[in-house]
């Protein structure tokens, strides 16, 4: 007996969030164009909505969902009479052996060929980003644009060129090589981290968290350690989990920012704290970790901290340095600054923080001035102080940073 429409049609959601960036990833081998692939999917849904409600579910709705795409995706191509004019790649989309099309390995790795495709060096990183929360996370055009405040026209033919770039050169759909997996695996967690950073420290806009975007983050992350093992992949999985957990504490009810060190951490998530911590474990005996790894192990010792006065700042200060050797920036720097100060006092990161900021490097950073003027405060050198609040809040662009800072400048 067939089940009621309203219930198949509430199986096929289920089955859309589920299977459709499954399903997509595979279209994309199988058809060779991202624009295609899409149209072919969303053939493939409305032909599950005609055809399920009478016929039943599929055993592997999956499987269907691909086979029927692709098939109209030839159908369609057919009927436009394009084929005399389609390139070799299209060519493909007629050949009669698919290679090993339900191997559930190989299926698997569709996702992780999506994730290296739309994180080819040959694309602009904010292509990269782009593309990756389009294809890889399925986030409307809208919805992207909006979490990075730029204009949807703008993000969308950021999408369009970088679709574009991957067809004309020929840029391949696959899992680098090994001897090329280290540089290609940098884009991918970089681009994953831009992600996350972006949904939990958000760069600009009125709310400092977009939880939607850090959890996207996560999900790539655990998709990434599972079909491509690698250690720094766990440390950036690690890492994640790890800066997560505190999201409960950062902020008032009324979404206005709280320090680590005056979080309440009863608020931490546990569960979150202990996997990132065995992650990082993980990482750091294989002996081949990176800076994702270090940075996950420095936010592990603030995590097993019971209050911030048991802080480990001299562990701390020793990742830094080791982090400051193996991928210096003038970021990195700063934080190390910061620890520094909290171990030693605040006139020695003032003086670290001056030297940072004296060449330049950093001026048009606000959380340098914050810093900076935070332990200015601290040592009583209220103009000093001043000046820096200020400063900051000439360079920031999210509201609840721009209002601490006001509180802390008032505060003077």
């Amino acid at each position: 007996m067939p089940l009621p429409q309203h219930v198949v049609h509430a199986q096929i959601e289920s089955v859309y969030r589920a299977e459709s960036r499954r399903v997509l990833a595979t279209l994309i081998r199988l058809l060779g164009d991202f624009d295609l692939a899409e149209e072919a999917l969303h053939d493939a849904f409305r032909a599950a909505l005609e055809q399920w409600p009478r016929a039943g579910m599929p055993d592997n709705p999956r499987a269907w969902l691909v086979s029927a795409g692709r098939f109209k995706a030839i159908d369609g191509l057919r009927k436009r009479a394009r084929f005399d004019a389609l390139d070799e790649s299209h060519e493909q989309i007629t050949a009669t052996e698919d290679p090993a099309p339900w191997d559930k390995e190989y299926v698997e790795d569709d996702r992780l060929r999506l994730i290296f495709t739309c994180c080819h060096p040959a694309l602009a990183p904010d292509a990269q980003v782009a593309l990756t929360l389009r294809e890889v996370c399925g986030l409307a055009t809208e919805e992207i644009a909006r979490a990075f405040l730029t204009p949807a026209p703008t993000l969308a033919q950021r999408i369009v060129r970088a679709k574009a770039k991957i067809r004309d050169a020929r840029i391949p759909y696959e899992v680098p090589a090994p001897a090329e997996l280290p540089q290609r695996l940098d884009a991918v967690l970089r681009v994953i981290y831009l992600v996350f950073n972006e949904g939990y420290a958000a760069s600009s806009g009125n709310a400092l968290m977009r939880g939607d975007l850090s959890a996207e983050a996560i999900r790539l992350g655990r998709l990434l350690c599972e079909l491509q093992p690698d250690p720094e992949a766990s440390g950036l999985l690690a890492l994640m989990l790890l800066q997560e957990s505190r999201r409960a504490a950062r902020a008032t009810p009324e979404g206005e920012l709280i320090l680590l060190e005056d979080q309440d951490r009863a608020l931490w998530d546990r569960a979150l704290i202990e996997e990132g911590i065995a992650l990082v474990e993980q990482a750091l005996s294989s002996r081949r970790f990176g800076p994702y790894t270090l940075q996950a192990a420095i936010a592990a010792v603030h995590a097993e901290a019971p209050d911030a006065a048991a802080t480990d700042w001299a562990q701390i200060v020793g990742l830094y340095d080791v982090l400051a050797r193996i991928a210096p920036s003038p970021v990195v720097a700063l934080n190390r600054a910061v620890a520094v100060a909290m171990r030693d006092g605040p006139a020695a990161g003032v003086a670290l923080i001056d030297a940072i900021l004296a060449d330049g490097t950093l001026d048009g950073y606000h959380l340098a001035h914050a810093a900076r003027a935070e332990l200015c405060r601290r040592l009583g050198r209220v103009e000093d102080a001043r000046a820096g609040f200020e400063r900051a809040l000439e360079l920031v662009r999210l509201e609840p940073e721009r209002r601490f800072l006001q509180r802390r400048l008032a505060a003077l």
